[in-house]
């Protein structure tokens, strides 16, 4: 399973604000042993949970990926844009000039789980979210519509 970093910030932020797990948990509408295995990362949280979390203490998804110390951006929006989004990952793609085969390979899923995100279908799932943030430096605010800029991560 891919570490993604996010449990140490979501535990900082519970912690900061005095929430217990369970209260924490309420907030995403989960019993508080889901929410616990979600900040100990034993479970993957779900982006759109995270970002509700984000939203919730807000703080962007790239501080809660440790992608940044900063913790939010100016005119950030609330919503993920999925069809923005899918944009955003075929732009992404193309600018590096790799194949959507290829960037399947990399996060080791099927070529059409990749052209479902570019459509808009589905939202990315936070692994390949993450590493694809992580691969190409680029944010996962901006990836996922919530900000315009920065584009790349510092």
């Amino acid at each position: 399973m891919i570490k993604m970093l996010y449990s140490n910030r979501l535990q900082y932020l519970r912690e900061r604000t005095g929430l217990t797990q369970a209260q924490a948990g309420l907030l995403i509408k989960l019993d508080s042993g889901t929410y616990c295995h979600y900040e100990k990362e034993e479970l993957i949280i779900p982006i759109k949970h995270l970002n509700t979390i984000a939203n919730y203490f807000n703080v962007s998804l790239d501080y809660l990926f440790e992608f940044t110390n900063m913790s939010s951006y100016k005119s950030s929006k609330k919503k993920i844009n999925k069809v923005l989004s899918g944009e955003r990952l075929r732009n992404l793609r193309k600018e590096n000039k790799i194949t959507q085969d290829k960037l399947a390979k990399i996060l080791n899923v099927s070529r059409s789980t990749i052209a479902e995100y570019e459509r808009g279908t589905n939202l990315i799932a936070t692994p390949f979210l993450y590493t694809i943030c992580k691969k190409y430096n680029i944010s996962a605010d901006y990836l996922l519509g919530k900000i315009d800029s920065p584009k790349y991560l510092n």
